[in-house]
């Protein structure tokens, strides 16, 4: 019997042959069963690939998009027994794919739906009671070194490209005719209770997101957004989060004296 390893390399190259040492319980030839099995599989991933990534296959067309897909199936095996994470570095594949270099967005399209896929099987959290959250900011003092945390469904996305507005397009039967792709936007991607929910957001928003997922207190964190977009709006940025359902722990730090 052929090692595990070779078996699976022969599962993902049509080139190869069929292992050594299979049999079919019927007497048939293992070479034509084995090429069913691997046409299954195959189709399997790439069908696993077309229900992630549903606007990069309406950008492109199902046809463009399943011989790309077929590509990729054959550079990259699955790594992980969870079909959801098939396809993670996807967009990246799609950055290096000469035939898709006509549709410059199509990599980060793909990025903000793989954050779509993380964001709705991101871990649960019990969300801060608005009240609470309007008690902390009303203690000016004590703003500077509050910790704001965030739902782990929480994610931005930084684009040259018009992202939300290409995934909100392909969200309606009819895209409208006058969408500006390249147009720069950030995303938001956050999963309010079963739905996850994309919003575009300006740049200060996300920079300020990024810094509290990066444990800086609100202070630090109004500083970095407001260096990314001196019109930043820290009332309008909470409004969103609160809103939404995002934020999960207040946490104050303690100043000596």
């Amino acid at each position: 019997m052929s090692t595990q390893a070779d078996f699976a390399a022969a599962l993902f190259d049509p080139q190869r042959p069929c292992p050594d040492g299979l049999f079919s319980a019927n007497g048939a030839e293992p070479d034509s069963r084995f090429a069913v099995y691997r046409n299954n599989v195959q189709g399997s991933l790439i069908n696993a690939l077309a229900d992630s990534y549903p606007v990069v296959l309406q950008l492109v067309g199902e046809e463009f998009f399943r011989a790309m897909a077929q590509f990729y199936v054959k550079t990259f095996v699955p790594t992980s027994p969870l079909i959801n994470d098939y396809g993670s570095d996807f967009s990246g594949f799609i950055e290096h794919f000469a035939p898709a270099a006509s549709v410059p967005y199509l990599a980060d399209v793909a990025r903000l739906e793989r954050l779509r896929v993380m964001a709705y099987h991101a871990a649960d959290a019990n969300v801060v009671d608005p009240a609470h959250i309007a008690a902390a900011m009303s203690e000016p003092e004590a703003l500077a070194q509050l910790h704001i945390h965030l739902h782990p469904s929480t994610f931005t996305l930084n684009s040259p490209y018009a992202v939300v507005a290409l995934w909100a397009a392909h969200q309606a039967d009819t895209p409208p005719q006058d969408l500006e792709p390249y147009h720069p936007q950030s995303a938001l991607v956050l999963r309010n209770g079963l739905e996850v929910e994309v919003f575009a957001i300006d740049v200060g928003t996300a920079t300020f997101i990024h810094s509290l997922q990066n444990n800086r207190p609100l202070g630090q964190a109004v500083a970095d957004a407001l260096y990314a977009a001196p019109v930043f709006d820290l009332s309008q940025c909470l409004a969103l989060l609160i809103g939404h359902n995002g934020i999960t722990h207040l946490q104050h730090d303690k100043v000596s004296p």
